[in-house]
């Protein structure tokens, strides 16, 4: 997807992980923006969806 501007709405953020630019959304605000490692450094709302995401993931190879 170089040289174009893509949106790309996603619930799974695996899905979003390699984007260049994730910005996130509450209420239809912006919260939060940036890469996705930058986005775990701030430890913020996308920081705690990765969080618990990952948690579920690993829960199911528990099971």
């Amino acid at each position: 997807m170089q040289h174009r501007t893509s949106i790309v709405v996603a619930h799974r953020l695996s899905t979003i992980a390699g984007l260049d630019r994730i910005i996130v959304l509450d209420h239809g605000k912006i919260v939060e923006d940036g890469t996705h490692q930058e986005l775990l450094d701030k430890n913020g709302r996308y920081a705690a969806l990765w969080r618990r995401q990952a948690g579920q993931k690993q829960q199911r190879k528990d099971k």
